[in-house]
């Protein structure tokens, strides 16, 4: 399969070409297409730490038999022993659901790093950011276009999607923020900060690079040095965050609040 080079990573290609042969067995006629998403279509993979995020695209719901059947191809390939193999995540989503996301009718079929395969799980409304970059940016593996298959997404909606995600995943930790004592955690914490920063200045989504360039330039000197730590994370000296981190999660929850007060 040498022609196969969906990506520039020859260990993510080798992976997905078994994900796609299992799935193409399994899914017969029920397959219509498998997309990626996240850092592989943002620009910010980094072969190192991230995982491989995909979607497959349906025909229909499906049915109990086959979701058994997906379970066992997942597990032989989370056992294969391949790079990537456990840093697989994805999600199945028939085609009539995938034009957008609505919270009552977004339980799907998803596979969670490490090869937890789940028949059903609630997306959350991340899934209206990456229905925005899947539109925009997916890459094929297999199968049509899918930007047909997508609505716009309005700016808005993405300030909203970041809003909600801020307040359903990161605010939580400040209750709990043992997460946040790992360095590595922290440097993608603070990446993710200003993507979400980015979003609510913009209404629109990037990478975490560019993100974090446009938060040192626009926050200023309070927060560049823990951004500019966290774009070097591990390759330049990297005291604890775990404060810097917390304080800018404070930040940008108030950013959140702020943004949502109407303008007079």
């Amino acid at each position: 399969m040498n022609h196969f080079l969906p990506t520039p990573y020859a260990d993510v290609n080798a992976i997905l070409a078994q994900l796609l042969s299992g799935l193409q067995s399994t899914l017969g006629e029920q397959f219509v297409g498998l997309y990626l998403y996240g850092s592989l279509a943002t620009g910010d993979f980094d072969p190192l730490r991230s995982d491989v995020d995909f979607l497959v695209v349906t025909r229909t719901k499906l049915p109990a038999e086959m979701l058994l059947a997906l379970e066992d191809m997942h597990a032989r390939i989370t056992a294969s022993g391949l790079p990537f193999s456990t840093h697989l995540e994805g999600v199945y989503i028939p085609l009539g659901l995938l034009p957008r996301y609505e919270r009552s009718n977004a339980v799907h079929p998803c596979l969670c790093c490490g090869g937890a395969f789940y028949p059903e799980a609630q997306q959350d409304s991340d899934w209206i950011i990456q229905r925005h970059v899947l539109r925009e940016h997916g890459v094929i593996v297999a199968g049509p276009l899918i930007h047909p298959f997508i609505d716009p997404v309005q700016p808005d909606d993405l300030r909203s999607a970041v809003r909600g995600f801020v307040q359903d995943w990161w605010a939580p930790m400040l209750a709990s923020p043992a997460r946040l004592r790992d360095r590595e955690y922290q440097a993608y914490a603070v990446l993710t900060f200003c993507r979400v920063l980015y979003t609510l200045h913009t209404g629109e989504i990037a990478s975490k690079p560019v993100s974090a360039r446009w938060a040192v330039q626009t926050l200023g000197p309070d927060w560049s040095g823990l951004i500019e730590r966290a774009l070097a994370w591990p390759d330049d000296p990297q005291p604890d965050g775990f404060d810097q981190t917390v304080a800018m999660l404070r930040y940008v929850i108030n950013e959140v609040s702020v943004s949502e007060k109407p303008s007079n």
